[in-house]
């Protein structure tokens, strides 16, 4: 006989909540987008605390995903209500992996087609047209794991997470570029082959399952999810 844990450990739940100030800290892009062209700010500072005191007591609730004090999906085919608090956690996630991977491609590719950075641009004036897109489209329960049931769990909890990993190890090998190399167009063109390439990678490595949380469940197959 299957048995599952009854309870998350404490630890467990403390592991999780970092995960979610992040995911609202990221929230205003051209906020987040000064932070890595200038450096933190008092706006910066004032923004983490707002976002750590409010999901530290949504935790202390159970009302972050994976910061419950017991789990809540326990088959990933069982039709269950899909809590509010995970359909609007996942909906925020949904709008930062979608929304910078977005615009970030954007400026790669108006760098290496006309020699010009208009980044700075994109955010201002794109950032919130497409974040508050897919916040609608989360709202609507469209997206994996917000709609109205947890049924899909076993299938979206793939998307989510491949998309997740796709998105933010691509865009830390951006970054890592942007430290190394020079300020020419030819290193433009290096930057977005690689962030492009590398997001094909990862999505087909998600796909495969060979990524963490992304192996195909299995139909009927009984396991915890978070």
């Amino acid at each position: 006989m299957i048995r599952y844990r009854e309870r998350n450990k404490k630890i467990y739940r403390i592991a999780h909540w970092p995960i979610w100030i992040w995911v609202f800290f990221l929230a205003p892009g051209p906020l987040t987008f000064d932070l890595f062209e200038h450096g933190p700010s008092v706006k910066n500072m004032a923004w983490l605390l707002c976002v750590t005191a409010g999901t530290g007591i949504a935790g202390f609730f159970g009302q972050l995903p994976g910061v419950e004090p017991r789990p809540y999906i326990l088959r990933f085919t069982e039709d269950k209500p899909n809590p509010l608090y995970r359909r609007i956690c996942y909906t925020f996630a949904w709008g930062d992996v979608i929304t910078f991977a977005l615009l970030n491609l954007a400026g790669l590719v108006a760098a290496a087609v006309t020699g010009v950075w208009y980044l700075k641009q994109i955010y201002t004036y794109a950032y919130f047209p497409v974040y508050l897109t897919i916040l609608a489209l989360g709202t609507a329960g469209i997206l994996p794991r917000v709609r109205s049931s947890t049924k899909g769990e076993g299938t979206e909890r793939r998307y989510f997470y491949g998309s997740v990993w796709a998105v933010t190890l691509a865009q830390t090998l951006l970054m890592v570029l942007w430290k190394l190399l020079p300020r020419t167009h030819t290193a433009d063109f290096i930057k977005l082959t690689a962030y492009a390439i590398a997001l094909m990678l990862l999505g087909l490595s998600a796909r495969a399952g060979a990524l963490p949380r992304t192996r195909p469940i299995l139909p009927g197959e009984l396991m915890v999810a978070d």
